[in-house]
């Protein structure tokens, strides 16, 4: 048991101080501050003095190469695996793994017993069947199979299209992995999406919007990412975004030099700009490509070396969107709590209320992280 006393909550809504009660690994009840006591006969709680300090949900990092990315400098440019202490660290206590552009060196096999391990050691784990390739090498023989089946498994992806290293798929063969993906989610009830790695071609969205445009297939079905990546590629995604569909911002901890050199969208400043266009709050999520690799270059476009994505970028962009364009903390911590919970029916996620997972994060009054709960142990 623990007993969170007089804390400022943002659930992600701000629901002011109060007190919260955790049992085991859920949530039990919240209360005004001062007003929660624990009878006599149930085991003295470990109590927190939350005076002073933030209670929000514990963030969701839906894009994470949990066993490590890269390889596309060969073999020397592998990238680690998370692991669980690399994401509490930073707040993380949902993760979303995929694999990326190497589909070979890093299987589903070896995907989905990654994402069982992080489960085991007290976070929660779920990933996509697939990689960059289509057709989509899945771990049994077919994508609806997976999804059902596959107790962490809740999509497709991360499917590439607009990039040079993607398998470049048809029309027709987009649309039967969208088909399938959403088929897996109906029989399962799962979110069944489709996570699509958007890369700098001037194709940018074309297939998802012609998906959405000439079959049964619902923008709800697709989280597009990297939307941020230019300037070109944004605009679509407002587009997108306008007509209802779910897009997913990557974080940087080096914003400034992607900023300046490659084009790329500031999360703040994008996600400012979609909220002025009118785009639903609740469609627009935050992750991180975390352990991802990311090619550095000089002003002249020559390659320099490879860095490495991290979770930690996600606190970072909800500071800078408070701080550096006055979006309301609670819309801020949104896009990596709640959110993505609903995008991809992550139940009893995402949220500070009475029966979800005690998933929970403590900061003080400048946003910096103190405390982490992850299933009602202390993990940070």
């Amino acid at each position: 048991m623990k007993l969170i006393q007089n804390i400022d909550i943002y659930a992600p809504e701000h629901l002011g101080k109060k007190d919260v009660l955790i049992i085991h690994d859920k949530i039990v009840k919240i209360a005004d501050a001062g007003s929660l006591s624990i009878p006599s006969y149930f085991p003295e709680p470990e109590q927190i003095d939350g005076t002073n300090l933030i209670l929000t949900p514990g963030f969701i990092d839906c894009h994470v190469h949990v066993l490590g990315g890269g390889g596309e400098g060969g073999f020397a440019n592998r990238t680690p695996e998370a692991t669980m202490e690399g994401l509490t660290k930073f707040g993380v206590t949902t993760v979303v793994g995929c694999l990326g552009t190497d589909g070979i060196g890093r299987d589903m096999c070896a995907l989905v017993a990654k994402t069982k391990g992080l489960n085991e050691q007290g976070i929660s784990a779920y990933c996509y069947t697939g990689s960059y390739q289509v057709p989509v090498r899945t771990l049994t023989d077919s994508i609806p199979k997976d999804i059902m089946m596959i107790q962490e498994i809740i999509g497709t992806g991360e499917i590439a299209i607009s990039d040079h290293r993607s398998s470049q798929p048809t029309f027709e063969e987009f649309t039967r992995v969208a088909a399938d993906t959403r088929l897996g989610g109906v029989l399962s009830g799962k979110a069944g999406i489709i996570n699509v790695h958007l890369g700098d071609g001037s194709r940018g969205m074309e297939l998802i919007n012609r998906v959405i445009d000439e079959t049964e297939i619902p923008a709800s079905q697709f989280l597009p990412t990297h939307v941020n990546r230019n300037e070109a590629l944004f605009c679509q995604a407002i587009e997108y975004a306008l007509k209802g569909g779910a897009v997913d911002f990557t974080g940087n901890e080096d914003i400034d030099y992607w900023e300046t050199i490659c084009d790329e969208v500031r999360v703040c400043k994008g996600i400012k700009r979609m909220l002025n266009a009118g785009v639903n709050p609740n469609r627009i999520t935050i992750s991180s490509d975390g352990q991802g690799s990311l090619p550095i270059y000089n002003k002249k476009g020559e390659f320099q070396g490879m860095g490495v994505g991290q979770s930690s970028c996600l606190l970072k962009e909800v500071k800078e969107c408070v701080s550096m364009e006055n979006i309301p903390l609670e819309t801020a911590l949104s896009t990596i709590t709640s959110n993505p919970a609903d995008i991809l029916h992550l139940n009893k996620k995402g949220r500070v209320q009475e029966g979800y997972d005690a998933d929970l994060c403590i900061l003080d009054k400048n946003l910096q992280l103190i405390k982490v709960i992850a299933r009602g142990k202390s993990v940070y």
